[in-house]
């Protein structure tokens, strides 16, 4: 039996990259994005490399309905969802004062709620079988507060905190909920939110080892797995509990200004 993945944000970065490793393992995909026209070019390769049978649903994920639409859409055509993964975010630099409203209510729709609501929507279907594996894609980020990229770091906290609550709640079913943090990675991210221009992407990690490291913590039910740190980054996030918050605080605000 091929096991199903439904993947958001599968267009491009990890979210691709996830469902290429999934499809190379010979699993069948539901791929989730805004962008129908990438979906299709994904599909096409995918199934053509692999064999696969890849469904393409273009949703945007920060209109309210969505979540419920896929789900729904899912259902009627009769497919079977064994891996769900929500990967789909954004995130946004600048002062919380500062930044347009829309854009971090749209941050909070598509970082937090969607990813609440698909994970709602799957997981009675994956408790009734006894089977099935949710991958939550968050971030190094919600290990800390983030000055100048406040409700970017608070909805990675969400995602984790979340997730891994989740994952003790179903401890005595076979469903697993896996968490990925990833650090500075090779996407689109860092030029979309602005990161780009901070020391913070100096050294970035490949999309595609990134992806390799949550789709093997997925498959072995792991609580969480951080990905694409630098031993100096690992040093840093060891450091954290034992920092004054404020020197920690100020710490995270100078490595998201803009370099000079």
């Amino acid at each position: 039996m091929r096991e199903t993945a439904l993947i958001t944000g599968a267009s491009s970065g990890i979210g691709k990259e996830l469902a290429s490793i999934h499809a190379e393992r010979g699993g069948n995909l539901v791929i989730v994005a805004r962008r129908e026209d990438k979906l299709n070019e994904l599909k096409d390769e995918l199934e053509a490399r692999h064999s696969v049978q890849v469904t393409v649903i273009p949703k945007d994920l920060a209109q309210p309905e969505a979540p419920l639409e896929i789900y729904d859409h899912v259902k009627s055509v009769g497919i079977e969802i064994e891996y769900l993964i929500n990967n789909a975010g954004f995130g946004g630099r600048g002062k919380f004062h500062e930044r347009q409203w829309k854009q971090d209510l749209a941050m909070i729709q598509l970082n937090v709620v969607a990813l609440t609501a698909l994970s709602r929507l799957f997981l009675p279907d994956f408790v009734q079988k006894n089977s099935g594996r949710i991958l939550n894609v968050s971030s190094t980020a919600s290990l800390t507060p983030g000055p100048l990229q406040a409700v970017y770091y608070a909805t990675k906290a969400y995602v984790t905190f979340l997730s891994n609550a989740l994952a003790e709640e179903l401890h005595d079913t076979e469903v697993t909920v896996t968490t990925l943090l990833p650090g500075a990675t090779e996407t689109g991210f860092a030029s979309t939110s602005g990161m780009n221009e901070t020391s913070l992407f100096n050294r970035t990690a490949s999309a595609r080892s990134v992806a390799q490291d949550g789709y093997d913590a997925m498959l072995a039910g792991r609580l969480e797995v951080i990905s694409g740190v630098t031993f100096g980054q690992k040093m840093m996030m060891a450091m954290i509990p034992f920092m004054p918050k404020k020197v920690m605080l100020r710490q995270i605000r100078r490595m998201q200004e803009v370099k000079g």
